[in-house]
């Protein structure tokens, strides 16, 4: 039998996933822990470029949140309080580099529901990205990149099952 959660108790999951997020961080100096201890250039050099990829990955999601929120202003409440998590996400994650070029502009849909799932597909592709780039990373990234995942997860059931609740 499943346990019902509330939007309140995912959003305290959401807030310590958060917190765990920004307490393992490093400030994103490339000399930080963040891209690993090794001494190999190459390995450093490999690591900066899987944030990197990560930061991108946090700035598509962070766009496709503003385009809904653009479209469909009436969600503010209840959008607002994840897509400033994917800021804090895709900050951490940037570190002290420039920001990461987005790709191709979002296309919203018209419908409000609608929209909302495909911002809650958008947030999963992120979130399984972020997770498949862990098996790659230094262990401190893979950490950041775990949560940065599981926190994708609980916005994903915030925008889908958890509403229906």
């Amino acid at each position: 039998m499943r346990t019902p959660t509330t939007r309140r108790r995912a959003l305290a999951w959401s807030g310590a996933a958060a917190a765990g997020l920004l307490a393992g961080c490093s400030d994103g100096d490339s000399s930080a822990g963040s891209l690993g201890t090794e001494h190999s250039p190459v390995l450093r050099q490999a690591a900066l470029r899987l944030r990197q990829g990560a930061a991108r990955t946090s700035n598509d999601l962070l766009a496709h949140y503003d385009a809904v929120l653009k479209k469909h202003p009436g969600e503010a409440d209840r959008l607002a309080p994840l897509r400033a998590e994917v800021a804090r996400q895709a900050k951490v994650l940037r570190g002290t580099g420039r920001a990461a070029p987005g790709t191709a502009p979002v296309t919203v849909p018209a419908e409000r529901d609608a929209a909302v799932r495909d911002l809650a597909d958008a947030a999963q592709r992120a979130s399984d990205t972020h997770l498949a780039a862990v098996v790659r990373a230094t262990p401190e990234l893979a950490r950041l990149l775990a949560s940065v995942a599981a926190a994708g997860a609980v916005h994903v059931y915030l925008l889908t099952d958890g509403d229906r609740k």
